[in-house]
């Protein structure tokens, strides 16, 4: 299955995902952690252990501060 895999504001990158795949695994393209991003599919958060079910992804930084 082909995702398309947007890291806002970074890169966009089409990938070929093997069934059973999830959303944290898409993370591993862009070596980012998945305790600093959020992963959404319809602007709606999902978890990254959750098998890829979409076609278009996208993975926004998380903001930290204090």
């Amino acid at each position: 299955m082909e995702v398309t895999v947007e890291l806002v504001g970074e890169a966009t990158r089409e990938l070929d995902v093997e069934p059973g795949a999830t959303y944290g695994e898409l993370l591993a393209d862009f070596d980012v952690s998945p305790h600093e991003v959020s992963v959404l599919v319809d602007d709606r958060p999902v978890p990254e252990d959750q098998p890829v079910d979409a076609e278009h992804v996208r993975v926004v930084r998380l903001i930290k501060g204090g």
